[in-house]
């Protein structure tokens, strides 16, 4: 009876509960289907961020992909120029004019024609004022963009001419005017009282000063003419000034004139320049300029700026030369670097008007384009023999060649040619430096400007910055992480984690503000304080660790246990007030009173305010959460087995942390560390409103830096869209993400291979 009781009710509670009602087979099914909803929005989530960071990479590569494209060339649709096959005379000069729209031709009998470059048709023609009977016999262009000449002519005189276009808008319809002015008048100036004629002349100019130079039967003529304007009546006089010059035994082959009116060059047959120093009518010394014997110079000019020769020779080559400074301080004429189109002699130079790039034609008719700054050679075509005269446009995207009595145009791209990988990362001897050097300037006020777009010191100064942020905040993180994870109590920890952790909320731009409005001028003056604190500080807090072990223990027992560590807080102000009261005793008494300056003098040390140390404490006091955070985490997970095991077995507690904990918690503290140089590395605002912005190669703690990050936020505003700058910026913007890229994939596969390591234990 028993029996069939028990299993009455068994069967009765078994009937009485179904997991398969209607309601339950619902409430699974629903689970189900969020439980697939969310493994589909997670996976969703995170090919997201994946196709967003490669989204990312490719569009970054996207913009800085065409600063390494060369250039390209493509010539137009010919218009038959008939007053040109009329022409007697050859062209000894062309131009183009800023918009493309308006050519000028000007030829040895003094004829200058204003053409227009669409349909070749004559706009305006008109005769220099040239005496009756005289001939050009050369011609000399002023740097690249003056838009100024000298003619050379066959009585001993040269004539300085200026070519301009002016712009209108008569009935809506742009409209461009050329015309010829003379701003030191019409007349001719007398440089051969002979009457000789000029074979070569020079010229340099500014708004008030001119000096024309000319050779005539290896005799060199250099005056100076000043201009001088009467503000009562507008009335405008000319002084001239022979220029006295020692004079040369060998014949001229071309002069230039730097436009500081400073320096004269003369080339001569020998191939070597003779350098003259027109302030005070010296003879700077005489260069050799091409090393083969056999060689000979076929053509030169002046860069954008005249601070550059360029050098063609009858083997091809092309050299760029400048006066620099020796370590004694004397100036030399100096071989900067060295260019090569083909074998055959180079026929022509022609410089551009806004950059640092010029045209190489040889006699084979091979036309180059090259570059500078950046050594490179973008582009190199086949245009046939007889080419007679070459120009290029200002805005450098427009070539045109007089050949065979026809006028050949062509449109040029050639968008970034300041670029290459040796302008980037290698050093660059740039104009008026006395030697190669790694220099980021990317803009100025001057036209003739020489972008230097080294990305060498941003990365050297990303690294520095946060090096010297490491070096604070990667030790105290990691120690306070084990201290609060293994030996705090846990009462203790709960106030003191939270804390640190509070930290990162602060924003970076307020620890930015502080540091660069109140930290640094504070370390400057209390700089000697500062060392101090940073020596005696951890010699007081191993002190007083090593006075409380040696305390008697029932003093020792009074302390709760994880409690010892609010001892150290009278300690650390007491140091820190002893501190900074000795520091201006230790000044006057070490440093004659002002540390900086005795850096300075003394050892040599440059010091700013703003500085990598500045940096350091700022940018370290902003990583230390970070470090902290995912340290305690790793080593607050160790297993407690672990750690009573090795205990049990009769390690003491400094034991088991150094084998056991530590090594248990090192792929997370590896981790830590690792997200802390990352966020080190893009630290922007800070690096912005501590270090100066100097972007220079400097590991002096002493003086500052700029980096990538910030460079970018300073810079991209003010950057052209599409420009060359611009997408510089972009390309120091990858940099960035992938060396962040490398460095945590490096991480990963260390933290990785720890993991197994330590796994076993």
């Amino acid at each position: 009876m028993n029996d069939l009781a028990t299993n009455s009710m068994t069967s009765e509670r078994t009937q009485r509960v179904d997991f398969n009602t209607p309601a339950l087979q619902r409430k699974r099914r629903r689970r189900a289907l969020k439980d697939r909803l969310t493994g589909w929005y997670v996976s969703i989530g995170g090919l997201g961020v994946l196709a967003a960071i490669t989204l990312i990479f490719f569009y970054l590569f996207y913009e800085v992909a065409p600063l390494f494209q060369g250039a390209e060339m493509e010539e137009r649709a010919p218009h038959e120029a008939a007053w040109l096959a009329e022409a007697d005379e050859h062209a000894m000069l062309l131009s183009v004019e800023e918009q493309n729209r308006v050519g000028m031709r000007l030829d040895s009998s003094g004829e200058v024609v204003f053409f227009d470059l669409g349909d070749s048709s004559v706009i305006h023609r008109q005769r220099l004022p040239l005496p009756e009977g005289v001939q050009i016999t050369s011609h000399s262009v002023d740097v690249p963009g003056s838009e100024r000449i000298a003619v050379g002519l066959s009585n001993g005189q040269a004539l300085v001419f200026r070519h301009s276009y002016k712009i209108t808008y008569p009935d809506n319809v742009k409209t461009i005017t050329p015309a010829l002015e003379f701003p030191f008048g019409e007349a001719p100036v007398t440089l051969d009282e002979q009457g000789r004629p000029l074979e070569h002349v020079g010229l340099t100019a500014n708004d008030d000063t001119l000096i024309v130079a000319g050779s005539s039967e290896r005799e060199l003529h250099v005056l100076r003419l000043a201009r001088e304007e009467n503000l009562m009546t507008g009335e405008v006089t000319l002084e001239q000034e022979k220029v006295a010059l020692p004079q040369i035994a060998d014949p001229i082959m071309s002069i230039h004139i730097d436009p500081r009116q400073q320096w004269m060059y003369v080339l001569n047959g020998r191939a070597t320049a003779d350098v003259f120093n027109l302030r005070n009518g010296s003879l700077n010394g005489r260069y050799k300029l091409l090393e083969d014997g056999g060689n000979r110079i076929t053509a030169s000019a002046q860069l954008l700026g005249g601070v550059s020769l360029l050098i063609g020779d009858a083997k091809g080559g092309i050299g760029q030369w400048f006066m620099a400074r020796d370590p004694d301080g004397q100036a030399r004429l100096k071989a900067v670097r060295q260019f090569k189109l083909a074998q055959s002699p180079i026929a022509g130079l022609v410089p551009e008007a806004r950059r640092k790039g010029f045209l190489a034609l040889d006699e084979q008719g091979r036309l180059g384009v090259f570059y500078t700054t950046s050594q490179r050679q973008l582009l190199e075509v086949e245009l046939g023999q007889g080419a007679e005269a070459l120009a290029i446009s200002p805005r450098a995207n427009r070539v045109l060649l007089e050949s065979g009595g026809a006028l050949r145009s062509f449109n040029l791209d050639n968008p970034h040619p300041e670029v290459s990988w040796h302008a980037l990362w290698g050093k660059v001897w740039y104009e008026n430096y006395d030697s190669p050097a790694y220099i980021w300037q990317s803009t100025s006020a001057s036209g003739d400007f020489e972008p230097k777009l080294s990305l060498s010191p941003l990365a050297f100064g990303t690294l520095k910055a946060a090096f010297y942020a490491m070096l604070l905040a990667a030790p105290l993180a990691i120690a306070a992480a084990i201290y609060t994870a293994y030996f705090m109590a846990p009462a203790m920890r709960r106030k003191v984690k939270p804390v640190i952790e509070l930290m990162e909320a602060l924003p970076t731009v307020i620890l930015g503000f502080f540091a660069g409005l109140f930290l640094a001028p504070f370390l400057e003056l209390h700089l000697p304080g500062i060392i101090t604190l940073l020596i005696v500080l951890p010699i007081a807090i191993l002190a007083t660790g090593y006075g409380w072990s040696r305390l008697p223990e029932a003093i020792r027992l009074r302390v709760p246990a994880g409690w010892e560590s609010a001892i150290l807080i009278p300690v650390v102000l007491v140091v820190g007030w002893f501190s900074f009261a000795v520091s201006g005793y230790l000044e006057a008494w070490l440093f004659g009173g002002n540390m900086p300056l005795w850096l300075s003098h003394e050892m040599g040390i440059k010091f700013d305010q703003r500085n990598a140390l500045v940096v350091g404490l700022a940018m370290g006091f902003a990583v230390i959460p970070n470090i902290y955070s995912i340290a305690e985490d790793a080593v607050f997970s160790v297993p407690k087995s672990l750690t009573f095991g090795s205990l049990a077995l009769g390690a003491t507690p400094w034991q088991t942390l150094t084998r056991v904990v530590i090594l248990t918690a090192s792929p997370g503290i590896f981790s830590a560390l690792m997200i802390g140089m990352g966020r080190a590395v893009g630290e922007t605002m800070i690096v912005l409103m501590a270090t100066g912005n100097t972007p220079i190669m400097e590991a002096n703690i002493f003086e500052g830096m700029r980096t990538l990050a910030a460079n970018v936020a300073v810079e991209m505003p003010e950057s052209e869209v599409g420009g060359t700058h611009f997408r510089v910026l972009f390309l120091a913007a990858l940099v960035l993400l992938l060396f962040t890229f490398v460095m945590n994939t490096l991480a990963e596969l260390i933290r990785q291979r720890l993991r197994v390591k330590y796994s076993s234990l």
